[in-house]
Parts: structure tokens; sequence; C-alpha cells
């Protein structure tokens, strides 16, 4: 890479700028966009070795999300889980020295051995070709309280120009950075908003309301296979168990349940109390055998996972579950119900009435699953009749199977 000196480099940033507010009024891929920022910018005059940005996420899984970008065209995508210990490498490093002292702006020539003593991350950039390093902070909202939140993006910038960063090189820096700012707190937004739907709602439901389906009675007739399961004896576990200890149970529970639905492809869409409803839809080409057997292969997760859940309760001299599950296929409408002013996104109809009362039968009958007959014709197995049953609410006798039987699970 040619060095510029000083005396010569005046970076022209205005057509950057212009690029960078034009792409903030369309879609934003925050990491593309990023990655191009940093090529323009060094087009434009600006000569960077390094840039990188980091940004506090809300998801319910993710802590923060960090780009670094190299002048050789790569880019690093690093996630922040909450799980994440706190690093040396970060508790050393600049950006952390600004966080806790409540710091904008931090500027380090790369020739300063106590600086690179202080912060050894910088005698890794000066090893690399480095000569200067500016990091800046910019708050989303009132500072003392961003700083406080962790709202707000921080940037780092590392030249490897002779002599450092020139004055002009440092306002040119500060002019995007604003905008840069205002980019990203656009990408935090959006995806805070997709990551609370999808969290809240479900993946499928979450993107319809962003799409525009928020209106009370705005919904949609679909064929589905439609799951419904409950935790076994959860009321008297509740009575009986430290709140804390009740919840971690109902968690796990809902850990094996849930989450082998989602793994399947399915779309989880209430915890009733201790209760899962869920969907796993018939459409955009999807086969209702395609849909069942989806569900069962879900089914049988569930299941396997319990049993592990259970061996390590049981290991732990804790109760261990139970659960029934009902699975029925049917159209169902799915979309918003309730009152204007508090909508919830959820599946109605015959379909998922008769899905809860065919679990309510696992009690009875002493099976964990049971399944309508409706499931059966879009699953072909070799089912064991258990017969009709007159369900509650429901005004035709109902006939039920239980899957093939399995090899029985270890302990619990």
């Amino acid at each position: 890479m040619q060095r510029h000196t000083a005396s010569t480099r005046s970076p022209d940033l205005a057509v950057v700028v212009d690029w960078l507010v034009r792409e903030a009024l369309g879609d934003i891929d925050a990491n593309a966009l990023f990655a191009n920022l940093c090529e323009r910018l060094v087009a434009a005059g600006l000569p960077l070795l390094r840039a990188h940005l980091a940004m506090r996420t809300l998801h319910p899984l993710m802590r923060s999300v960090d780009l670094t970008w190299w002048h050789s065209g790569s880019l690093e995508v690093t996630p922040r889980e909450y799980t994440d210990t706190l690093t040396d490498v970060w508790l050393r490093s600049p950006l952390y020295y600004m966080m806790q002292e409540h710091l904008t702006e931090l500027r380090q020539p790369l020739d300063d051995a106590r600086a690179l003593e202080r912060f050894p991350v910088l005698a890794e950039f000066a090893q690399r070709g480095g000569t200067d390093y500016l990091a800046l902070l910019t708050a989303f909202g009132e500072p003392d309280t961003a700083f406080e939140r962790e709202d707000g993006i921080l940037t780092s910038w590392v030249t490897d120009a002779a002599g450092g960063y020139s004055s002009a090189d440092l306002a040119a820096v500060k002019q995007v950075q604003p905008y840069l700012g205002l980019v990203a707190k656009l990408v935090k937004h959006d995806h805070t908003a997709r990551n609370v739907v999808a969290a809240y709602l479900g993946a499928d439901a979450g993107a319809r309301v962003l799409d525009g389906q928020i209106r009370l009675g705005d919904v949609e007739r679909i064929p589905a296979v439609i799951w419904y399961c409950d935790l076994r004896d959860s009321t008297a576990m509740a009575e009986r168990m430290p709140v804390t200890a009740f919840l971690d149970a109902l968690n796990g529970y809902f850990a094996c349940m849930a989450g082998a639905v989602l793994d399947h492809g399915g779309e989880v869409l209430r915890f009733i109390g201790d209760a899962v409803l869920a969907v796993f839809p018939v459409t955009d080409g999807v086969a209702r055998s395609d849909a069942a057997r989806r569900a069962h292969a879900a089914s049988c997760a569930a299941r396997e996972r319990l049993s592990a859940l259970n061996e390590t309760r049981r290991s732990q001299a804790l109760e261990t579950l139970a659960y029934g599950l009902g699975l029925h296929v049917g159209d169902v409408l799915y979309g918003n119900i309730g009152v204007p002013s508090r909508i919830e996104f959820s599946v109605i109809g015959s379909a998922a009435n008769e899905v809860c009362r065919i679990e309510s039968l696992t009690k009875s009958l002493g099976e964990p699953v049971l399944v309508s007959q409706a499931f059966c014709s879009a699953l072909p197995m070799q089912y064991r009749d258990l017969a009709s049953h007159q369900l509650k609410g429901v005004g035709k006798p109902v006939h039920v199977f239980a899957p093939p039987a399995e090899p029985a699970p270890g302990p619990g």
C-alpha cells in the first residue's frame, strides 16, 4: 500500500456521506455496509489499515456483535453471547477503558511504548504496520444513560500512514462517525423489532406482523399439523417446589418440547401456563405428509430430550418430569385475535380445540403421545388403535391412535 504524507492527504468524503445516507433509506445489510464503507473511505483518500465496530444488541441469546475490517478486504463478524466471559484482552483494551471512564474519544499513536504496554492490542496493530489509533463512541440517547445501558456504537480506526493521522484524516473520521451511528441505530432498531417479535410471537408470526398483519381480525385459513403438549402434575409441583426450582423444571421441560418443535421447522405460537401450542404449517409447497413427518420427528426428539433431562434430574435428586402430547391435522384460522388494544397472534378453530382434547386423553389412556385419524392419514405408520372417545366440547367421538411402540427410554 502506498503511504500518503500528511501534507498531501485530504480525504474527500462528500460522496461517501451521500452514499451512506442513501443506504440508510433502504434495506440495510450491516455487515456488507460496514465493509463497503471502509473500502469507500480508503478510495476517498483515508489511509486505513483496520476498522472495528461494536454494538450492543437486544436479543435473548446474543449480547453484542463486533465487525472488524482489514485493508486486505476481510471482514470478521464476532457475535458475543451473554454467557461469554470477559477476557483479559477485552479488560485491557482501549474500548473497555473508554466505557469505564465514559470517554467518547481516545487517540493513541502506535509509537508510544507506554500506550502499547497499557493496551496490549495496540502492540499487535503496530506489529502489523499500524502507526496511529483512534477510537470513538457515539451514544444513542442521553450520554450517561447510554453508558449505563451500553447503548451506542464503539468504533476504532487504525492507520498505517507514515506519521500517523493528519488533522484532515482525523476530521474525516469524525465527520463520518455520526452518519455511521445513525445507520447503526436504524439497524439496531430494525433488528430489535425482528428479534423481539420472533422471540415473543415466533419467526413466521413475527414476520407477518412486521409485514403489516397487525389489525384485529387479520387472519388466514391454513392447513396445519397442530401440536399441543402439557406438563404432567405441574400444579402440585408448583405447590411443593421452591419457586426457582419449579421455574428451572418448567424451562427445562420447555427446552425439550418447544426446542424440538423449533429444531424441526415448527412454529411455537404460545406457552399456555405449562402447555405448548405449536403448528407445522402446510403452506408454500409443504405437503401434509412432510409437515406430519417433521411433527413426528419432533415428538421423538422431545421424548429423547426429556429422558436425558430426567436422567440429569434424578442424579441431582430432583423430581422427574412427564408430559402428554396431542397431534392433529386440520384447517385453522391463523392470525390476530383479542381486542384492538391488545392483540395476540395465534390459531383458532375446531381443529385447535380438538388437539387440546386429544392431549387430555393421554392421562386416562396412559399414553404420552396420541394422534388423530387425520394425522394417521397424513403419515401412514403402524399406529396402535385406541378406539373412539367422546371429547368434551366436541360433537362427534374422535378416533385416537398411539404411535408405534418404541424401545423404552432410560431411567426417568
